[in-house]
């Protein structure tokens, strides 16, 4: 390990864009999913729905959530929709897989996204088994990152001590609370816009472009040792 991570015990890993690369845009299949929800249930267009998702993404962290606070809305049936989809644009990692198994201490997934979809997402990439726990958003309590309180959810969840803990997030505004609460934090840069809206370096220790290099690079695991 690099000393400046020499201390990490407790490895947390956002779920989309981050255990799979951002190319293969899962979100546009959700995406499209969320605007039908929305466009039925709000009894709208396909073009006011999106309006309506985007501003419930910004202003309340999910579109979920928005949906709850101004509609009251179903959880269980929203996420049900939304994430029918295939996942045939995913494929196995195995040199994220070896490098993520590597790392010393514990290995979470935080994400805003439910269990029984985390769960193809990393059986589909390889990585079912891998990780020693989940918290998602019903976890949670439906309080969605980058609400101080999803994060509060998880220390309590899982007994981290957030000083030796590391978490890799793509969206820039979800690591400012895991800093505060004393974390080590890891901004994948997609290139989307929406994912670096309220970026500070203030609250982002290291930045990288893609996950398996950064992973794979802490310990130089090489192709051979898959072998």
């Amino acid at each position: 390990m690099p000393p400046e991570l020499s201390h990490i015990d407790h490895w947390i890993f956002d779920l989309d864009n981050v255990l799979y690369p951002a190319s293969c845009d899962l979100f546009a299949l959700i995406d499209i999913k969320m605007g039908e929800y929305i466009a039925r249930t709000l009894d709208c267009d396909l073009v006011e729905a999106r309006k309506i998702q985007k501003g419930f993404f910004h202003d309340h962290g999910t579109t979920l959530a928005g949906l709850m606070h101004h509609h009251g809305t179903d959880p269980a049936d929203f996420l049900d929709f939304v994430h029918d989809i295939e996942m045939d644009r995913l494929s196995p990692a195995p040199l994220v897989r070896a490098a993520i198994e590597a790392l010393p201490g514990e290995k979470l997934v935080f994400t805003n996204a439910d269990r029984p979809y985390a769960e193809r997402v990393l059986e589909k990439r390889g990585l079912g088994g891998l990780f020693h726990q989940m918290h998602d958003i019903l976890d949670t309590g439906l309080v969605p990152k980058p609400q101080t309180a999803a994060y509060e959810s998880l220390i309590a969840a899982t007994g981290i001590d957030p000083a030796r803990a590391l978490f890799v997030e793509d969206m820039a505004r979800n690591l400012r609370p895991a800093k505060i609460l004393g974390m080590t934090t890891v901004w994948i840069n997609t290139g989307a816009e929406w994912a670096g809206r309220e970026h500070d370096p203030a609250y982002i220790d290291h930045e990288i472009t893609d996950l398996e290099s950064w992973v794979t690079g802490l310990h130089h695991v090489k192709e051979e040792q898959l072998s």
